[in-house]
């Protein structure tokens, strides 16, 4: 069935109707500056803005919430930010995946610091000129943190476009469509509670599962609301098999629990991370699965396999677990048992280690306080 010709909403009866539901439906995130606290003059902090946008790319918002909470109680500005030591940040991202995210925050607050005293400047082209800073995230921080009238595009918005007009094209072919669409939609006030209302609206009514048309503020003029197919859209591209690399773990315990580690590269997959012993895999070439990849002789057993998915191949590796009781090799360090789950591990190499030795990555219990 094809949606009956509608005409495109006016610009502003679309965006009173949205800002209006968001005045009263809104969603109270702990980076977010409440539509009421806005009307008083407050406006976001770009630091706060910024390092949630960053957190946010391809992370839910359930996930995010304890990262940022810690990131801002141990780095409050960007200042302190860019004074931290590297591995202290990504340590503390370890777990959020995407770790290029992590390093590009470390240089961008650098930046700001060294070039614009401390301060995000109010302006887009400046913004997407910053380490990690593209389309989306400087339009974002333009938008909330400064109310300039910038569309604002994440996977959200497109969602609520492509029905909204009934686009019959992936999203990926038709982005600049989707842009301009919005543009057209965007208000002369207010400009950035339409960008978090349009955000807010996508997460809440128009989700990707049995959206809640009846509660839409926008449904009226919806296309696909129109012709009963809301959940037709977005258009979805043809699925394409990702390409499975294979390679080999080790994980090497001491007598007292600790874990062999090293660090990895500074360049490329998981880069700057840490890592126990792995053979020589990559998102485009098998590494060696048996035992004579082991790094050096102690008593390898198998322990297991892995999968592991990312975005563009997926990874099985054999887990092999030794007792090794000799000093650190050169480039790695003995991990104690109760620090591993501080380690900048990514999510992969937990895996690993907790197929070889079950809750070494979970953080201890305390049981009891000394007095």
């Amino acid at each position: 069935m094809t949606a009956p010709a509608k005409p495109e909403p006016n610009r502003t009866d679309f965006a009173a109707r949205l800002v209006a539901w968001y005045d009263r439906h809104h969603r109270r995130l702990p980076w977010r500056v409440a539509p009421g606290e806005r009307a008083r003059g407050l406006r976001a902090l770009p630091y706060r803005v910024w390092l949630s946008e960053i957190m946010l790319q391809q992370t839910t918002v359930a996930a995010v919430k304890p990262y940022y909470e810690r990131f801002l109680r141990d780095w409050p500005d960007v200042e302190s930010l860019a004074a931290a030591e590297r591995e202290a940040v990504m340590k503390a991202w370890a777990g959020l995946g995407y770790y290029s995210r992590a390093r590009n925050l470390k240089k961008c607050a650098e930046e700001v610091v060294a070039r614009h005293d401390g301060v995000f400047p109010a302006d887009v082209a400046a913004l997407r000129a910053l380490p990690g800073i593209g389309a989306y995230t400087s339009a974002a921080i333009a938008a909330i943190a400064f109310d300039i009238p910038v569309a604002v595009v994440d996977g959200n918005v497109e969602r609520v476009v492509t029905r909204h007009a009934a686009i019959e094209a992936p999203v990926a072919t038709v982005k600049k469509d989707i842009a301009a669409i919005v543009e057209r939609w965007l208000p002369a006030e207010r400009p950035g509670d339409f960008a978090q209302a349009m955000m807010d609206l996508g997460a809440t009514i128009c989700t990707p599962r049995a959206p809640a048309c009846a509660l839409c503020p926008v449904s009226a003029d919806c296309a696909a609301f129109a012709a009963g197919e809301a959940e037709r859209y977005p258009v979805k591209p043809a699925k394409v098999a990702k390409p499975v690399r294979t390679g080999a773990a080790f994980v090497a315990e001491r007598a007292d629990g600790a874990v062999l580690l090293r660090k990895r590269g500074e360049t490329g997959l998981l880069a700057g991370m840490s890592e126990v012993p792995t053979s020589a895999w990559s998102a485009r070439t098998n590494g060696a699965d048996g035992i004579e990849a082991a790094p050096f002789a102690a008593g390898w057993r198998a322990a297991g396999e892995i999968r592991h998915v990312f975005t563009h191949f997926e990874l099985r590796l054999a887990v092999y677990h030794a007792r090794f009781d000799d000093d650190a090799p050169a480039g790695h360090w003995w991990s104690p048992r109760h620090l591993v789950h501080g380690e900048a591990l990514p999510t992969v190499m937990k895996k690993a280690i907790e197929t070889a030795i079950p809750g070494a990555t979970k953080k201890p219990t305390v049981t009891g306080a000394s007095l």
